[in-house]
């Protein structure tokens, strides 16, 4: 289903200039993209979403909406990723369909995957595999995990402190995607930081 870059927003780090840094991410080779936006201005992130949908759509490459059900459904998003807190993954599956793109994060945890696979996720994410300046207190997760979690039949996003300088030992452990947030959007040029990362693959 997906395999390269799956780059995520940052509010901070995007302010004023979202979808141009976006779609120099997508020159790049980003393979996905996720919404994330943790603010409680609806009408803000109506706007964003939809504006990055359009643009996503433009590229042929899925949109995902972090943690929020109604904005995927409202903009014509692809699919949303859940953290372990953000709702039922199966309520999720009802409201958006069968074919809608459902990720879940794991953390380091093989049972949780197990779980997210058994109700139906279309992916299943673990991290952190570095320090994290995004997430500086998430529980790091190993190599190991991303290996063993290949049984699953499920593609494996690794997240958390990767950047193009150490993408590949994530890859070469079995994820198939690497999510990319500070790495991909401090880089000067984001589009060639995208196309390295890209390559790794």
């Amino acid at each position: 289903m997906m395999r390269g870059l799956y780059a995520i927003t940052d509010a901070a780090l995007l302010a004023g200039r979202l979808t141009d840094a976006v779609e120099a991410a997508l020159k790049g080779g980003a393979v996905v993209v996720q919404y994330r936006d943790k603010s409680t201005d609806t009408a803000k992130r109506l706007e964003e979403a939809l504006a990055l949908r359009m643009l996503c759509r433009r590229y042929q490459v899925p949109l995902l909406i972090n943690d929020d059900v109604e904005l995927c459904v409202a903009t014509g998003a692809d699919g949303v990723h859940l953290g372990q807190q953000d709702g039922s993954l199966q309520q999720a599956r009802a409201r958006l369909g069968p074919e809608a793109i459902i990720g879940v994060t794991c953390h380091d945890s093989l049972a949780l995957a197990e779980t997210a696979r058994a109700n139906g996720a279309s992916y299943v994410a673990f991290g952190a595999m570095f320090v994290s300046t995004t997430k500086p207190g998430a529980t790091p997760a190993t190599l190991q995990t991303l290996t063993k979690a290949r049984q699953l039949g499920l593609p494996v996003v690794a997240i958390g402190g990767i950047s193009a300088d150490n993408a590949a030992s994530v890859i070469a452990a079995g994820a198939d995607c690497v999510a990319v947030i500070s790495d991909l959007w401090t880089a000067n040029d984001i589009t060639a930081r995208a196309r390295a990362t890209a390559q790794l693959f």
